[in-house]
């Protein structure tokens, strides 16, 4: 019998519709039928993990628990975002506002921004970031403060954040609540990012769209605030 390549069988595989009625070479059939499976949803409180993508913790893996709402940024997503945010970095400010796995928020500190406050409200994922910045030895540089985003802005000290992360739980629809209390919280030249359902673009009062993107089920966007009097960028959108 020939030998069959697996550049080969990834083809076949690419082509196939039903695994039971394909042509197939013999070493194909079992990763069809692999591929062809419903894969199961990791059970609530199960471990995962969030890579740190560049930077001083470059390659750095983050324990990351399952559950409701916890949807870390792609590796692909954040190094697209930083490639965009690397002029702005050093020495940024950084407001993390929904911090989940702290994969923003770290990965900013890690390739140069001098502080991060990460805003959490589940006391799990607080314990895990604190745990986080304690091995990071990142002390000195990165606050997490348990605390609901939307309350926390309405009482919070105004404060002059350069970058702000914005990526909420879908489901929850908090993105108008924070876009109406953010002003008081950014410097004049600040830089919004933004993620929500690929269906559902966001144009926020008051910030310039500087880049986009937007893989299969999520867009993000790059805006910097209307203040800043900066030099004009194209806004290309980008597809992961």
């Amino acid at each position: 019998m020939a030998a069959v390549s697996w550049p080969a069988i990834r083809l076949a595989l690419s082509h196939v519709a039903n695994c039971a009625t394909a042509v197939l070479p013999p070493l194909a059939i079992d990763r069809c039928q692999a591929m062809s499976r419903p894969q199961r949803p990791a059970p609530r409180g199960a471990e995962g993990q969030v890579r740190i993508v560049g930077g001083r913790w470059r390659n750095t893996r983050l324990a990351v628990p399952s559950l409701p709402g916890l949807r870390p940024s792609s590796d692909r997503v954040r190094e697209t975002l930083f490639n965009w945010l690397m002029p702005r970095l050093p020495g940024a400010r950084v407001l993390d506002l929904f911090a989940g796995s702290g994969a923003l928020g770290l990965e900013a500190v890690s390739r140069g921004a001098g502080h991060a406050t990460l805003i959490e409200r589940d006391s799990s994922l607080v314990q895990r970031l604190r745990a986080h910045v304690t091995r990071l030895d990142a002390a000195t540089q990165v606050q997490v403060l348990q605390e609901d985003a939307v309350r926390w802005l309405e009482r919070a000290p105004a404060a002059l954040a350069d970058i702000v992360f914005v990526d909420p739980p879908f489901a929850a629809g908090l993105w108008p609540a924070v876009l109406e209390r953010l002003p008081a919280h950014v410097a004049a030249d600040a830089w919004l990012y933004l993620e929500a359902p690929a269906d559902a673009p966001l144009l926020p009062a008051g910030w310039h769209l500087h880049r986009e993107g937007a893989t299969r089920e999520v867009r993000y966007a790059l805006y910097r605030r209307a203040a800043a009097t900066l030099t004009s960028d194209p806004t290309p959108v980008v597809s992961v």
